[in-house]
């Protein structure tokens, strides 16, 4: 199995510790703990835990609070992950080393390319579906889906809300895609890390509610600003597959770690988790009215279509440059990072991560804006 180099990740695992302003984060500015465990009981709580070995699929506390988000789940329904990302090779590779005869995964673009990654690593004929740009939104090629499942395809791979232009699916789309799914008697894989952090007060619908055979993949990591627990998850309604699926990650990371469990847990009761909610709501909103403002003070030279969810949005900027060179030199002039289009598939494109701290993505845009105009 060879993989492919993760350009995306390359970048900012380089340069997001050392650029004076990062712009390629992905999430909101994470919680401190304090934040997560307020009182003091629960802070004693937290000091006395013992550092071993948690239930290897989540403790029975952690997947009930988990389950809660899907409509008639149970914590059998649910797996415990180290983060998205294992939740993501997990479905991956148990969905295509159980199948002999369906090889292929339809993935829709654009997206972060790590299932992308996988599937081609597992060997997988990978094909794509993309998002549109129409009536001001993203919107999925559902005809172009259609013309892209077969017999053979294993799974459809989303991302909703997306990664990197913040678009949402509605009912009707996967309505539409869950019809398509069972004409093909393909899974569904979708990747919603990001469902909970909408700029709008409805919540992005899942996949959990349209479609039986569905992987539902999520985390900690992005609407509720706790990446450094590394806790994600896979939702399925077929306890078997939750059981095997299980088996796969006891060759992986065996088990989340005890401190991810118990904090986890924490963040997903009732109260807190309406707290984190509300705080990254806030963020979003303040953060990008900023981000709204710096578009329309250079709407001669980038356009945007505006997030319905997530803290990321895509960029187009007019400059005849590579985005690759472009995201090197904003590094080495200006000591700001982006994320290039070319990791997305997109040229001329850069993703503005702008959920973090309003201050710096204020001068980090600005930056950014004289670098393209040619300003020192």
């Amino acid at each position: 199995m060879k993989l492919d180099e993760f350009h995306l990740e390359r970048i900012q695992s380089q340069w997001e510790n050392i650029v004076d302003y990062n712009l390629s984060e992905s999430g909101v500015e994470p919680l401190r703990l304090n934040e997560l465990v307020p009182h003091n009981r629960l802070q004693r709580e937290i000091l006395e835990t013992k550092l071993g070995y948690p239930q290897t699929n989540g403790s029975i506390p952690l997947r009930r609070n988990v389950s809660s988000l899907y409509e008639g789940a149970t914590e059998d329904h649910v797996l415990v992950t180290n983060g998205g990302s294992e939740a993501n090779m997990v479905s991956i590779w148990n969905m295509l080393h159980e199948s002999d005869d369906r090889d292929e995964v339809v993935v829709e673009l654009p997206n972060y390319m790590q299932i992308w990654g996988y599937s081609r690593a597992f060997g997988a004929n990978v094909k794509s579906f993309w998002l549109t740009e129409g009536d001001g939104a993203w919107l999925p090629d559902i005809e172009g889906l259609k013309d892209m499942v077969s017999k053979k395809t294993n799974l459809i791979a989303l991302c909703n809300p997306n990664n990197p232009t913040g678009a949402t699916m509605k009912e009707e789309h996967l309505k539409a895609i869950a019809e398509i799914a069972e004409d093909c008697g393909a899974w569904i894989l979708s990747d919603e890390i990001y469902r909970g952090a909408e700029l709008v007060e409805q919540r992005t619908p899942t996949m959990w509610d349209y479609y039986d055979r569905v992987l539902v993949t999520s985390g900690l990591s992005k609407a509720y600003g706790l990446p450094g627990l590394r806790i994600g998850w896979i939702a399925c309604k077929d306890e078997d597959k939750v059981r095997d699926l299980w088996s796969y990650s006891d060759y992986t990371s065996i088990a989340p770690s005890m401190l991810g469990d118990r904090l986890g847990q924490m963040a997903l009761e009732p109260a807190m988790r309406e707290f984190i909610e509300k705080r990254t709501k806030r963020i979003l909103k303040e953060n990008w009215a900023a981000m709204e403002k710096w578009l329309g003070e250079n709407e001669d030279i980038m356009t945007c279509i505006p997030p319905e969810a997530a803290p990321v949005c895509l960029v187009k900027y007019s400059e005849s440059i590579k985005s690759t060179e472009l995201a090197e030199s904003l590094i080495q002039e200006k000591s700001v990072l982006v994320a290039p289009g070319d990791h997305f598939l997109l040229p001329q494109t850069i993703r503005i991560g702008y959920g973090h701290d309003k201050k710096k993505l204020v001068k980090g845009l600005s930056l950014t804006a004289d670098f393209l105009r040619g300003e020192e």
